[in-house]
């Protein structure tokens, strides 16, 4: 059991459970994007399937890279459920603290980003500026209303299936713009009472998933490989668009209906903690939280330069002795 690999899964299940950071940025800075997408398209193609067909079940496995996904699906389920426990409760009591921590990772994680852009050429420069306005304006729109209608269910289950595993953008969050954060979420508690058309919802956003899923790895896979410094720059702006969507000190504008009945904020003005009206502005704390969300992915950095520096000299023949 590969325990990095779990612990990697967590820290992308905590973040899908906020909206506005992305399990997709995790995943990056992480060292394991390029291999998710990997998986991920191997299932949904038809390599998995011919290869079951032809050898059986354990080659089919390995060419899903089925230890992969199962060890990182364990870490995502139990961040889950820590990030319902103790994030609400954190978001709850100390928010400004919260968000500065993800907005400090998210810089440094834009920063190790752009930083594997090889060549920065106008193509680079101009896709960057398109990804960080368009996150930006993402997080600025007011929210549609929801509405139940299986097409409409459908494609938000396309649409935040993509933005899950795209780096800088918020699968939950895009469900709260579409409006159907609250019908999505209340169909899956509907099912445990079983309530009238929530099993026809949940299978229907389901379905849009996998289709969103399938094309969209897909795509990113392709783009990695044919267009890699166009596909960083384009992430980068991602996610220094996203940043607005973490200031600390918010104000609240419009808010919303949850899942569970509770009012929460959507539309939200950025402010400073003097005009802060959320409580206390925790300025000392948030300047903490900051430095170590901008620390710890500079540390992962430095850690695995260095265990890939040990593996290459491991594996460097020893000269012969004379």
């Amino acid at each position: 059991m590969n325990i990095s690999l779990i612990l990697k899964g967590m820290a992308m299940g905590i973040a899908e459970a906020i909206p506005g950071v992305s399990g997709g940025t995790i995943a990056f800075i992480t060292g394991i994007y390029e291999r998710l997408l990997e998986a991920i398209g191997a299932i949904l193609g038809t390599r998995v399937a011919g290869t079951f067909r032809r050898e059986g079940f354990r080659p089919a496995w390995h060419v899903a890279d089925g230890a992969f996904l199962l060890q990182l699906g364990l870490g995502m389920v139990v961040g889950l459920g820590f990030a319902v426990v103790a994030i609400t409760w954190l978001l709850e009591n100390y928010p400004p603290v919260v968000w500065a921590f993800f907005f400090g990772l998210i810089v440094s994680s834009a920063i190790y980003v752009a930083r594997q852009i090889r060549h920065w050429g106008k193509s680079a420069v101009t896709l960057l500026i398109v990804g960080a306005v368009f996150a930006y304006f993402l997080t600025t729109i007011n929210p549609l209303a929801g509405s139940t209608s299986p097409l409409l269910v459908f494609f938000s289950g396309v649409v935040a299936i993509s933005a899950l595993i795209l780096p800088g953008v918020s699968g939950s969050f895009i469900l709260v713009l579409l409006g159907m954060y609250t019908v999505v979420f209340g169909a899956v508690r509907g099912l445990a009472s079983g309530e009238d058309g929530s099993l026809l919802i949940v299978a229907c956003f389901a379905a849009g998933c996998i289709v969103g899923l399938a094309a969209f790895a897909r795509v990113l896979t392709w783009t990695f490989k044919t267009y890699p410094d166009r596909t960083f720059a384009l992430l980068t702006g991602f996610m220094l668009g996203s940043l607005n969507q973490l200031w600390p000190w918010r104000n609240a504008l419009t808010t919303r209906i949850d899942s569970s009945g509770e009012i929460v904020p959507v539309l939200e003005a950025r402010v400073m903690p003097a005009q802060y009206l959320g409580g206390e502005p925790y300025v000392l704390a948030v300047v903490l939280s900051m430095a170590a969300g901008l620390a710890i992915v500079f540390v992962l950095e430095a850690f695995a330069t260095n265990k890939q520096a040990e593996t290459e000299l491991g594996n460097t023949p020893s000269p012969d002795k004379t």
